[in-house]
């Protein structure tokens, strides 16, 4: 028998959805999920599809993080849309747990809109330029790897 951390170590790879494009990279995956957790952290975070897709609607901006390895599907194709509507940047992640963790949940999360002000308040000012150096970065990264797909 293996220990628990093993067992954590070998995960199933995740069957990704054929419309997760464009699709984070390990770097920017890597950067993506580091920026969704500091706005967690910050309070300037919408989870799951109903909260993000109220967002949006209502005109906030930000970043929207999407989960590739969705099932069904038909729960999350309306999002993209709406996102190339309001001109809002968004990408792909490979696993909904991973996004679940970054957003410091225990409940897989399917998508997450990064804002760059929260809901109530204003933040303090190193808090501020943190997230807001990292979501620029992430930002123009994700503009680069939409750019190259089409």
């Amino acid at each position: 028998m293996g220990s628990d951390t093993e067992a954590e170590n070998k995960r199933a790879p995740v069957a990704l959805a054929p419309i997760a494009k464009p699709l984070a990279g390990k770097k920017l995956c890597k950067r993506t999920l580091k920026l969704v957790r500091r706005a967690s952290e910050a309070k300037c975070l919408k989870r799951g599809v109903k909260e993000v897709v109220k967002s949006i609607r209502r005109g906030n901006k930000g970043l929207c993080v999407i989960a590739g390895n969705i099932s069904p599907i038909d729960v999350i194709t309306h999002v993209p849309i709406l996102c190339e509507e309001a001109n809002i940047p968004y990408v792909y992640v490979p696993s909904k747990e991973d996004l679940a963790t970054a957003g410091t949940t225990k409940r897989p999360t399917c998508c997450v809109l990064v804002m760059t002000k929260p809901a109530k308040g204003e933040l303090e000012g190193e808090v501020k330029e943190q997230l807001k150096t990292d979501y620029d970065q992430v930002t123009s990264e994700v503009a680069g790897v939409t750019s190259a797909m089409f």
